[in-house]
């Protein structure tokens, strides 16, 4: 008999109400295939524009519902859950308008030239959907990066049906969620199983085994993402796995920079790793901070402003056990000091921030102290007190020309941090505007480039845009490819290019006929063609929108 699915309140523990079944195999097996049947209705670009804007317009009109159900679950708060809800209508409606123009099909027609050595035949290119998508639900995001979410949003634009495998921290939010997506689809003309839910651990695994399956996209802990990374590959056909594992997202601070502002680095700082209480992917885990008279104003204001966040409660009872667990063993660590400690365990609900200091020099070699580059999750930093920034990019040529670290602490700390998705940098004005003698701003630009798939300079990157030249990804283990899981480029993941030669016409398909009866941008012959705005939807164009 398949194991229930309970919705549980963070806040205390308790259960709040039997949502389901884990899926067994056959359910999985059922939920794949009928996926799978949905592909051929869902080729009509009209009509998943159109049900990408219904779903935002679904999940707006039950939106107190919604962020009832996730604060129920998550303990997030409405008023960050209410931000969630519109940025997910957002990226909703943003692949809606994707898809309507067109250029996500990377359209490319090349005419013959047999007077070329070696002659060119008649080429068409284009990129169609993969298929199903399995989309593994976040825990911190239960909206923007679960069942509405990115992923789910990218692969119906690509064309792709899904099947999302639930978090276990918000299984009602997801049942109403896919409920609504199941509604959009059958109001747009589509089949419900457009769009499938599973539930359960076991349901995970026979879910990116499964042979109809042609990619996932995955958000969680390094430790979950690398077994189903593994199973992916491990596969008799294996597939793309997209997953967005762990992040330690460094923050270099220059001297010049303290020294100008450290009252107001140290309080970003502080709001920044202590928001959502410390769950966000991109919080700021490693501080490189001078040691001197400016760092110890920035590390005062951020212990202050952190303290007094007060306590938050974690997504459920097991986060909040590995994360005060984690603070512990990072502090047994010799030189560690917790300028900032967490309280008693009080209730046994909530947290508090804390923030923790090291000698830089402790993290330039391998040893116990490498346990401080790995992701805590929780509202945690760990702050490396070290030499100024100045020479941190001469340091890092150093170590990749004889081997060894070079004589500055901030370039071989950076030489042995993992893949994150974000690096921050705090510049003083003159480095800001590479005035300044020594060009620290952009050495260390440079400098911090290969770690991560965003740079922030000046700011915080706790708060990700969803906009088309947004990159939400990086090295390993950030991610287990180079694509992003935010902004227009997501959609690529779950398509692949084909090319057709010396096809007849009668034979093409509309999107790479020469009279370009959809109106699609193009390139011909390798020049950029734009037909104006197109003809949104293509074919079954007719298709009803919900703008």
């Amino acid at each position: 008999m398949a194991a229930p699915v309970w919705s549980v309140d963070p806040r205390t523990g308790k259960r709040r109400e039997r949502v389901g079944a884990e899926a067994t195999a056959d359910a999985v097996d059922a939920a794949v295939r009928a996926a799978h049947a949905a592909r051929g209705p869902l080729a009509d670009r009209g009509r998943r524009a159109a049900l990408l804007r219904r779903a935002a317009a679904l999940l707006e009109a039950d939106a107190d519902g919604v962020v009832a159900t996730a604060d129920a679950e998550t303990a997030l708060g409405a008023p960050r859950l209410t931000g969630e809800l519109a940025r997910t209508a957002y990226q909703l409606r943003s692949f809606a308008d994707l898809v309507d123009e067109g250029a996500f099909l990377d359209i490319r027609i090349d005419h013959p030239a047999p007077d070329l050595t070696p002659p060119r035949p008649d080429l068409r290119r284009y990129k169609i959907p993969l298929g199903v998508i399995a989309v593994y639900a976040a825990s911190n995001f239960p909206l923007a990066f679960s069942v509405p979410g990115g992923d789910t949003a990218s692969a119906l634009a690509a064309g792709c049906p899904v099947v999302v495998k639930a978090h276990p921290d918000h299984p009602a939010t997801s049942e109403r969620c896919a409920a609504l997506l199941r509604r959009a689809a059958t109001d747009t003309g589509l089949p419900a199983d457009t769009v499938r839910l599973v539930h359960g651990f076991q349901a995970g695994l026979d879910l990116v085994r499964h042979p109809l399956l042609a990619a996932a996209g995955f958000t969680g802990s390094v430790r979950g993402g690398r077994a189903l990374y593994d199973a992916a590959a491990a596969r008799p056909r294996p597939i793309p796995f997209h997953g967005e594992l762990g992040s330690l997202n460094p923050v270099v601070v220059t001297g010049a920079a303290a020294a100008e502002r450290a009252e107001e680095i140290g309080t970003g700082l502080a709001g920044s790793m202590t928001l959502g209480t410390g769950q966000f992917c991109v919080k700021p885990g490693l501080v490189l901070l001078p040691e001197g008279p400016a760092g110890d104003r920035l590390l005062a204001a951020l212990t202050a402003a952190a303290g007094a966040t007060g306590p938050g409660v974690m997504l459920d009872r097991r986060m909040r056990d590995a994360f005060l667990a984690g603070v512990r063993e990072r502090t047994q660590l010799p030189g560690v000091q917790a300028v900032l400690a967490p309280a008693s365990e009080g209730d046994g609900s909530t947290v508090d921030a804390a923030v923790l200091t090291v000698p830089a020099d402790r993290l330039t070699a391998e040893g116990p102290h490498d346990l401080l580059l790995e992701e805590c999750f929780g509202p945690v930093t760990v702050v490396a007190r070290c030499a100024d920034a100045a020479d941190a990019a001469d340091a890092a040529d150093a170590a990749d020309a004889d081997g060894e670290d070079g004589a500055d602490q901030v370039g071989a700390v950076l030489a042995r941090i993992p893949g994150s998705l974000t690096a921050t940098l705090h510049l003083a004005d003159a480095e800001r505007a590479g005035t300044d003698p020594e060009g620290r701003g952009a050495r260390l630009l440079a400098a911090l480039t290969p770690l991560a798939g965003r740079i922030v300079v000046n700011g915080w990157p706790t708060g990700v845009a969803v906009a088309p030249a947004q990159h939400h990804g990086g090295p390993y283990p950030a991610t287990t490819s180079t694509a992003t899981s935010v902004g227009a480029t997501a959609v690529e993941r779950w398509l692949r290019p084909v090319a057709y030669q010396d096809t007849p016409p009668a034979l093409l398909p509309p999107e790479l006929l020469d009279e370009n009866p959809l109106g699609l941008p193009r390139r011909v012959d390798d020049r950029p063609e734009h037909p104006g705005a197109g003809r949104p939807g293509g074919r079954g164009a007719g298709a009803g929108t919900d703008r």
